[in-house]
């Protein structure tokens, strides 16, 4: 059994590891951090879990995570890159759902998320942890930057263009959309039920943190130089995510000749569902799911190529991503405790 460490439970991202977990034959929830809820029940704040998880929170400096072989970090940035040192002294591998590890420039993380990191040297030897792309990196890592819930729907929409060729990379558009609980777990008033529902807005219209890690992941994708105009919006809804990339076509080639690119892309991927040309997939249909799902579109055949792409943010867009990597790290089938069948309605 795998002995599993969370620091930061509480959280949305915190609860849905819980949920993953908790019927993970390969798992032993060993030590749920929170130094505000240290010694309450997990059930008595997420009753969802009664019956599934019998283990209290500890505060950090009571849990033994020393003994785990692998802590998530589902807090935020900046705490993983505090505690990494220590752990990996003690041989235990860690998955950090935040950005500490993420991007490999150090200069680009100070600017993007305003704090010096503390571990550069740990920094190069992390490994960013989308498995459809980097699934051989990740079985031998030690350190891995699990990655954004946007970029992930970015990088696998793009990547059977850029990897063909055949599109323009200087101009890469993504119009995205999530649901409110992309923001976390916290009292803060754009999140409000009263602010968010029944309203719409885009933000981080003039630059957003999760455009330089897309852009340096898309660029391992091509010897072109990418440019990614990326606009993330709050959409309406509790979890879910849209994205619609566009891509202007630098070659002539067929509708058919297209799809194929995605579906000998993803042929093999238990988590990617290539759905027929011209489909319109839809949030719902991954809910609560590992699944990502992307449909491929050419308006009146010109030269323009849309790729529509859902998830669940929470998801394969965080949690269920972070133990797909678990899986891959300690040598288990990547889809073992992730079949669950996508909630409807």
């Amino acid at each position: 059994m795998i002995k599993v460490g969370i620091v930061g439970g509480t959280g949305y991202t915190g609860v849905e590891l819980l949920r993953l977990l908790a019927t993970h034959p390969q798992v032993q929830l060993t030590a749920i951090t929170s130094r505000k809820e240290d010694g309450l029940p997990v059930a008595d704040m997420y009753p969802s879990l009664r019956g599934r998880v019998d283990i209290a929170f500890s505060a950090p400096d009571k849990a033994k995570l020393n003994e785990c072989d692998v802590v998530f970090f589902a807090t935020p940035h900046g705490v993983a890159m505090a505690q990494a040192p220590e752990l990996l002294a003690a041989g235990v591998k860690l998955i950090d759902l935040a950005a500490d590890f993420r991007l490999q420039d150090v200069s680009q993380f100070e600017k993007w998320y305003g704090m010096p990191h503390s571990c550069p040297q740990i920094l190069e030897q992390a490994v960013y942890g989308l498995p459809e792309l980097n699934r051989a990196a990740i079985k031998s890592a030690q350190v891995i930057g699990n990655p954004g819930c946007y970029p992930t729907t970015m990088q696998l929409g793009f990547y059977p263009l850029l990897k063909a060729g055949v599109v323009d990379t200087a101009n890469l558009i993504a119009d995205c959309k999530s649901g409110v609980s992309g923001a976390g777990r916290k009292a803060e008033i754009g999140i409000l039920f009263s602010e968010a529902s029944d309203n719409f807005k885009a933000y981080g219209v003039s630059g957003h943190r999760h455009t330089p890690e897309t852009v340096a992941q898309l660029q391992r994708m091509t010897s072109e130089k990418v440019g990614l105009l990326f606009t993330p919006h709050l959409a309406p809804m509790i979890r879910g995510m849209h994205s619609t990339l566009y891509a202007r076509l630098s070659q002539d080639i067929g509708n058919a000749e297209l799809q194929a690119l995605f579906e000998d892309a993803y042929r093999d991927e238990p988590f990617v569902d290539v759905l027929p040309f011209g489909s319109h997939p839809e949030t719902r249909s991954t809910r609560a799911s590992n699944m990502l799902r992307l449909a491929l579109h050419r308006p009146d055949n010109g030269n323009t190529v849309i790729v529509l792409v859902v998830q669940d943010n929470l998801v394969k867009g965080s949690s269920g991503q972070a133990v797909q990597c678990m899986n891959l790290m300690f040598g288990l089938d990547e889809t073992t405790g992730l079949m669950q069948v996508p909630v409807l309605p």
